[in-house]
């Protein structure tokens, strides 16, 4: 049986980023800051508490996460809506390719037409002097 990683180990493995992710929605979807173990209940009771506080942290660390103490806890919230964490994933992803014109060029092959012409819109907003 294979994983959702393609291992044989028939466990279930998320695939690289997915568990970052789910914990983002999870902060995105909260109306207050959850601790790690209100975030573990809310993606996956039976991940371990120290994997939900590992992720945690490494967001803490990138900026897409603030936390605070709550007792012997602390509580994390999302720093900015889903657009933005995105655009900063895409960013980042951007900054660790050699050929920057490279990795634009094929994202633009593989946008849809509406996506091109609401990239080109935008675009031209910002060539008339309209804010990011």
């Amino acid at each position: 049986m294979a994983g959702t990683d393609g291992s044989s180990s028939g466990i279930d493995r998320r695939a690289r980023g997915d568990l970052k992710q789910e914990v983002l929605h999870a902060l995105l979807a909260s109306d207050t800051p959850m601790t790690p173990g209100a975030v573990r209940d809310a993606i996956d009771p039976d991940l371990a508490y120290t994997t939900v506080m590992t992720v945690l942290a490494r967001l803490c660390d990138q900026g897409l996460v603030a936390r605070r103490r709550a007792g012997r806890a602390f509580a994390y919230t999302a720093v900015a809506d889903q657009a933005e964490v995105t655009a900063r994933q895409m960013h980042r992803l951007l900054e660790t390719g050699d050929d920057r014109a490279t990795v634009l060029s094929r994202f633009l092959g593989v946008l849809s037409d509406d996506d091109e012409r609401t990239l080109i819109e935008l675009i031209g907003r910002i060539d008339e002097g309209g804010t990011r």
